[in-house]
């Protein structure tokens, strides 16, 4: 099985949510929030798609991709900067970097917020990704699904009412 930054997105996010979406139950099609995201990126940055590619790398699709300036472009419509983005973008660059691909920069754009934060992969990293991964398949492999973390954003979550259906609330 391929690990995808997806995977280390959702790593970081919930591990209920890796472990369901690893395991074939997708829910993000019925979830207006990943639509709104998609709208923000297909609208926030009409005229990248004649400049730059999407590029598909490891089982993964990077949003955007300047060959030339080598520099990822990843656009999240999220409201706050996460740790798991940041991470994605890592493991897009060290996918390139497998590929023997060097000097890759990532950009995470928030065209919401206005900011743009740079990401690149610094000492350390490398190994960390490889101990996620690790953690990753390990997650995913198991037989049972990780128990739900009651969080202040599982509202937002595409996976909310699959977590939530006959559980009680804690």
């Amino acid at each position: 099985m391929y690990i995808t930054a997806t995977h280390v997105n959702y790593y970081y996010i919930c591990l209920r949510k890796l472990w369901l979406f690893a395991n074939g139950i997708n829910m993000e099609h019925t979830s207006d929030i990943v639509t709104e995201g998609k709208l923000v990126h297909e609208t926030s940055y009409s005229n990248r798609a004649a400049r730059y590619e999407e590029v598909r790398i490891g089982g993964s699709v990077i949003d955007f991709y300047d060959p030339r300036d080598r520099v990822i472009h990843e656009i999240k419509k999220s409201s706050a900067k996460e740790e798991a983005h940041i991470w994605q973008v890592k493991y897009y660059i060290n996918l390139f970097e497998k590929e023997g691909i060097e000097g890759v920069i990532g950009l995470l754009e928030y065209p919401l917020l206005r900011e743009t934060l740079r990401v690149e992969l610094e000492e350390g990293d490398r190994e960390r990704l490889r101990e996620i991964e690790m953690e990753i398949l390990k997650i995913i492999e198991s037989e049972n699904c990780p128990e739900r973390i009651p969080k202040r954003k599982c509202g937002s979550c595409s996976y909310y009412e699959f977590c939530y259906a006959g559980e009680e609330e804690i």
